[in-house]
């Protein structure tokens, strides 16, 4: 039986990340538990826990990124199962919550996906959920159990002040992550710059206008989530037209769809600065993408829920503590 400071814990990790799932259970001194996933010959999803989490604390570990469906439906099993096996809290630890961008109803008759989700979620018997960056804040809003939003903020900052980037300017992609920006920006005392876009439908973006001095500056851009990187990379060339000298972009989960690596490939972009919140294929790595691991800060959230501490001082960055 594991224990943690008096508390009887489990961890499972599903298939979507099982790297990550393995550092933060080296991180708070925990074994993974045993779990397999049976897939039948039709599609169907079998979830077999191979111990007893009757009356533990149990965290699993779980992102959902592609496939996206298949890694929901594995982890709504799975909380099932937990739930009928006397699971005494289930606590879901999913960096990347997939359908976040469907957050709100942009046109007649849409769906708000991210909702539906955070419905399932409830239903199927989550106690908790964690997450990291969530695209949209009000998504916490969706939910009637506890859901902490962490943020990679800490990692990042700690990985650009080692880089010691004179004549800085962190820019946001569009005016929705200004607030994003202004934040990184504070811990380096530099100015903000934004890229004026419109998006004419879902992954296609235009530059309409820098606003911000980036001239002879290097610049770092900050966002959330890398898809095909057509954003982000339409906005490295508009910097560069605009005299930014070197072009940094820190996102926290790199979906990477094709064809993301070859345009990044192909940008002024000097390096792709991500979390392992989704786990790259080798296919999706390049010598541009540089993952950081978030296992730490996620173990020491499951340490401070465990304690009855709080969490949100793990989202500030202090130059004392080094992730």
């Amino acid at each position: 039986m594991a224990l943690i400071h008096g508390s009887k814990v489990k961890l499972f990790a599903l298939s979507a990340n099982k790297e990550l799932g393995q550092e933060i259970a080296d991180y708070v001194g925990l074994p993974l538990s045993e779990c397999t996933t049976v897939r039948f010959a039709d599609g169907e999803v079998m979830v077999n826990v191979g111990e007893t989490v009757r009356g533990h604390d149990v965290f699993v570990v779980q992102p959902t990124s592609y496939p996206v469906n298949e890694h929901y439906m594995e982890l709504l099993i799975l909380i099932d199962a937990l739930k009928r096996a006397s699971a005494h809290t289930i606590n879901i630890i999913m960096p990347y919550y997939g359908y976040s961008r469907q957050d709100r109803k942009a046109k007649a008759r849409e769906p708000i996906s991210a909702k539906l989700i955070a419905d399932l979620l409830q239903a199927a018997g989550a106690d908790r959920v964690i997450a990291m960056d969530l695209h949209a804040a009000q998504i916490q809003g969706f939910f009637n159990i506890p859901i902490d939003n962490f943020e990679a903020l800490p990692l990042f900052v700690q990985y650009f002040k080692d880089q010691k980037i004179d004549d800085l300017v962190v820019v946001s992609p569009d005016h929705g992550g200004t607030t994003r920006a202004r934040k990184f920006a504070l811990y380096f005392d530099a100015p903000i710059a934004i890229v004026d876009k419109r998006r004419p439908r879902p992954n296609v973006a235009e530059v309409m206008n820098i606003i911000g001095e980036v001239k002879d500056k290097n610049v770092i851009i900050v966002d959330d989530i890398i898809d095909t990187a057509g954003t982000i990379t339409l906005a490295a060339k508009a910097l560069r037209d605009a005299g930014a000298k070197k072009i940094y972009v820190c996102i926290t989960h790199p979906i990477l769809s094709h064809p993301a690596l070859e345009r990044i490939n192909n940008s002024p972009i000097e390096k792709v600065v991500c979390t392992n919140s989704i786990k790259l294929p080798d296919d999706k790595k390049g010598e541009k993408i540089l993952q950081l691991s978030i296992a730490k800060i996620l173990g020491q959230g499951i340490l401070n829920i465990i304690d009855g501490k709080p969490v949100s001082n793990l989202f500030v960055y202090d130059p004392k503590t080094r992730y």
